[in-house]
């Protein structure tokens, strides 16, 4: 099959469209024709090689897939029962969480909390190729509603938006909320999931068309952080008192801010660090104004299956800025390290 894949470590540069072996399934595995594949940036991090994720190579990225069932292990079904989404040519997605369901955190629902969790595509081979192998428990149907390529487009950022801002801040009906880099896939998802729970949101991003399209996806107020301070504008906004919850991905280049934008008792929940791994706290601001971090991995497996149903009776969608070819990865991956998407990026084969 043909592949994006990469033997080194490096630049995007180190990205090859090429040929390699088709993957071969285990008993209790599924083989996937890849229909669309989405860019993350954990896709660049594993590509630059971040010590948390450990790969071997030649390495093949890629979270979020949708696609049709190719082909099945013969101890997934058993003789009574059949795992919806799991028969020959159905049209599915990729959970992209890879859990055990056996230890304690998954048989308590926390099944991204797992002893031994990984993310297909940063951990394993992914679907920057035409085909890929994944445990038959982590296929679903694919929303009636949605194509190929809206099916890849939300599962990841949607996820973690959900995990974020619904079970890790607990966002309640007329809240206020900070969404940064809005025109991002996860801010996107962010301001969607925000508006869909009943909060005020403000969102923030570094161009006018960005944030004309946020106000499109709801953001009742938005803010260009490259023109104005983003705390100082986002206390003037909320009659000084700052935001119940910031939505934070960015890392150092906006936390002293983020925490500077947050009410008293506010709460600031954060989930990547694509400026960088270490940011710079005032302790003391903290815990004179009781304020509450909050980290946020993924998500579950049962709200994976919430956001896929509000997809398909379209209380939330998926937002695609472009899609490339799979051969041009190199190209796509380059233009989301130039912040100038809106939404997400989609492979196709």
């Amino acid at each position: 099959m043909k592949a994006v894949v990469f033997h080194r470590y490096g630049g995007p540069e180190v990205l090859t469209y090429e040929e390699v072996l088709t993957p071969t399934i285990a008993e209790n595995e599924v083989l996937i024709r890849v229909k669309a594949c989405s860019i993350n940036h954990v896709d660049i991090w594993v590509r630059q090689g971040i010590p948390a994720y450990k790969i071997s190579f030649p390495h093949i990225s890629g979270c979020d897939i949708a696609g049709t069932v190719e082909e099945i292990g013969r101890d997934v079904f058993d003789r009574t029962d059949r795992q919806p989404g799991l028969a020959v040519g159905e049209r599915v997605l990729v959970a992209p969480g890879l859990s055990c369901f056996r230890c304690a955190y998954c048989l308590s629902g926390q099944d991204n909390m797992c002893l031994t969790y990984k993310i297909l595509g940063a951990h394993t081979a992914g679907g920057y190729a035409e085909y890929v192998k994944v445990p038959a428990i982590n296929v679903i149907p694919i929303p009636v509603n949605l194509s190929f390529e809206q099916a890849a487009a939300f599962p990841l950022v949607f996820l973690t938006a959900w995990h974020m801002l619904i079970t890790r801040a607990e966002l309640k009906a007329g809240q206020d909320v900070l969404v940064l880099a809005a025109g991002s896939g996860i801010g996107n998802a962010g301001i969607q999931i925000a508006k869909l729970a009943g909060a005020w949101v403000i969102a923030a991003a570094g161009s006018d068309a960005k944030l004309a399209k946020a106000k499109e996806l709801g953001a009742d107020e938005v803010i260009n952080y490259r023109r104005e301070d983003f705390s100082t504008r986002t206390r003037d906004l909320t009659g000084g008192k700052g935001v119940d919850v910031v939505f934070e991905h960015v890392g150092p280049e906006t936390w002293e801010k983020s925490l500077t934008a947050l009410a008293k008792n506010g709460k600031l929940v954060t989930c990547g660090a694509t400026s960088g791994p270490e940011a710079k706290t005032d302790l003391r601001y903290v815990f004179t104004r009781q304020l509450s971090i909050l980290g946020a991995m993924m998500g579950t497996r049962s709200e994976l299956l919430e956001v896929a149903k509000l997809m398909e009776i379209g209380k939330l969608k998926p937002v695609i800025d472009s899609v490339y070819p799979l051969r041009e990865a190199r190209r796509a991956q380059e233009y989301l390290l130039s912040r100038k998407n809106f939404g997400k990026l989609i492979l196709v084969p």
